[in-house]
């Protein structure tokens, strides 16, 4: 079992839930032990971004309207069982994305999971509303035809959807770890943690996301492994594997804005359009400076600079009805780290 997504089953990651406390968060207690053991994964999951994958596909991010469209159009009929398995807020089966590191280790995690696990599983997605189909009631029963569709599903998918992609997935998930490595090198462990969501925040040792459950998760002295992926914009997502609490998060550029690896590092981190915002931003401009000057919709810039200021890149204050846009200390590290690395 990898992860249960953000609340899902939360006593399989020793979690306790509370409801009615006042608020719905994702309470993660540190001790400082926890603290020293917070790492980040070495590379992307693929079975783990093939489900996230598969519930973005059913969400309505715009960010992914255009991919969403392309990828559905693309997909074979035989796609489909794995999206009747997997709904948008990617809570689906646990034994469909083990964490591993490669795609055809996964596929036989995912094709030996054992028979109870995989019989709660199908109870809980089905209690959760997704309609049981006969040929996922015969995976409870090890319907050897009902297993080969699954297997088909998955390779199919994987083929249509992760295939294409990886060598940005993997661009992307590379400039993210490389960004917030140097991130817990400027400011700290507390500081890093706190930046993978908007709104989150410290009480103490307690790391607060907002989330659609109140559940509160003791790491016990484990730590936790950090998991950024470009195909999820929702809130970060947690769970257990052996004995180690993965939190997976949305990385700073999502899969639509991802260019082609070839391209700086700067780019691949943010997106040609976002690097370029923030290039600009080495003097204050205000939002209609940089719509005119890159030929964009106010908008579209709103959009961007909003991004780059929940990455700590960019600041923004209010002069009358004008806002004003400026790089951050860090932002401008960044740049001076890019600039030097494509020279290289």
């Amino acid at each position: 079992m990898v992860h249960a997504f953000d609340s899902l089953q939360a006593e399989l990651c020793g979690a306790r839930t509370d409801q009615g406390k006042g608020g719905t968060v994702l309470r993660l207690c540190f001790t400082a032990e926890d603290l020293l053991q917070v790492t980040f994964a070495d590379e992307p999951a693929p079975m783990v971004e093939l489900t996230v994958a598969i519930a973005a596909l059913q969400r309505s991010d715009p960010l992914f309207t255009l991919w969403r469209q392309r990828t559905l159009h693309a997909l074979p009929r035989s796609t489909r069982p794995l999206l009747e398995l997997v709904p948008a807020t990617a809570k689906g089966p646990l034994f469909l994305d083990p964490l591993s590191r490669g795609f055809d280790d996964g596929l036989d995690q995912v094709l030996s999971a054992p028979t109870p696990f995989i019989r709660t599983e199908l109870r809980r997605v089905h209690a959760a509303g997704r309609r049981p189909l006969p040929w996922t009631r015969l995976l409870a029963d090890r319907d050897r035809e009902a297993w080969q569709i699954l297997e088909h599903a998955v390779r199919s998918t994987h083929a249509g959807i992760l295939t294409p992609s990886w060598d940005r997935i993997r661009a992307g998930f590379d400039a993210e770890r490389a960004w917030r490595v140097q991130l817990l090198a400027g400011q700290g462990i507390r500081a890093t943690l706190a930046s993978l969501a908007p709104g989150a925040r410290w009480l103490g040792t307690t790391l607060e996301f907002d989330s659609t459950d109140d559940v509160e998760i003791t790491l016990n002295g484990l730590g936790i492994t950090l998991l950024p992926s470009v195909f999820w914009t929702g809130r970060p997502l947690v769970g257990r594997y052996d004995q180690s609490t993965f939190l997976l998060y949305p990385a700073v550029t999502p899969l639509p804005l991802l260019d082609d690896p070839t391209t700086n590092a700067l780019a691949a981190l943010l997106g040609r359009t976002r690097a370029t915002i923030l290039e600009q931003l080495t003097r204050p401009r205000t939002t209609t400076d940089l719509a005119r000057q890159l030929d964009l919709a106010k908008s579209s810039v709103s959009e961007h600079t909003k991004a780059l200021r929940a990455a700590h890149l960019t600041t923004a204050h209010r002069d009358g009805k004008t806002v004003w846009h400026s790089c951050t200390p860090m932002g401008l590290g960044l740049l001076t780290g890019s600039a030097g690395s494509t020279k290289s």
